[in-house]
């Protein structure tokens, strides 16, 4: 008869995310994980079966708590350039407020690009989620008469999760705050009415 786990398998993921989000997937050991979920070498991989295994595990943890925080805040009450600007507020308090990491996913695709396999699907399933999201913010701008008339929404959807990943990448080099919200003001002037 096997032994019951002992541990929460859903809190490990949480901390090995932390763990790959602070180092990277390849400078991330097998001992780090351990550290950083409390399991021995043998819990790990009897769990998760492989680093990458766990890596796919924390990246479509992360990709879905990203995901619905950024639904909540473009699908609140107010147009949509004042939903588009909340979103940008509260990436560069994020930043400011847990340590500079940028995006799980965006350091991600800049270490490994996106991969022909269960990695690579993870990073473009988030991309078209992300990008449905902004597209259908930007047609309500458009209805609402808050953003030009004119524009694709999807096109709009590309340059906004472009100067999202922009300011991912802005805070870890560490980039002020006022630079932050700076180029985030200069995004949102380039779509706004």
């Amino acid at each position: 008869m096997a032994r019951p786990r002992e541990f929460d398998e859903t809190a490990a993921v949480e901390s090995a995310m932390h763990a790959f989000w602070t180092h990277g997937y390849e400078a991330t050991s097998t001992q780090d994980l351990c550290a950083a979920t409390g399991l021995g070498r043998s819990s790990v991989y009897n769990t998760f079966t492989s680093k990458k295994a766990l890596f796919h595990r924390t990246l479509t943890h992360y990709s879905g708590q990203g995901l619905a925080g950024r639904k909540a805040i473009l699908e609140s009450p107010g147009t949509a350039t004042e939903r588009i600007a909340a979103m940008f507020d509260a990436l560069v308090d994020d930043e400011l407020e847990h340590g500079r990491r940028g995006c799980l996913v965006v350091n991600t695709l800049a270490e490994l690009g996106t991969p022909d396999d269960e990695i690579g699907e993870a990073l473009r399933r988030d991309t078209e989620k992300q990008l449905a999201l902004l597209a259908e913010c930007a047609r309500e701008g458009v209805l609402d008469g808050s953003l030009r008339p004119g524009r694709d929404p999807a096109d709009v959807a590309e340059f906004l999760l472009s100067t999202i990943s922009g300011l991912r990448v802005m805070s870890r080099r560490g980039a002020s705050g006022e630079a932050m919200h700076a180029v985030a003001d200069l995004a949102l002037s380039a779509i706004a009415r």
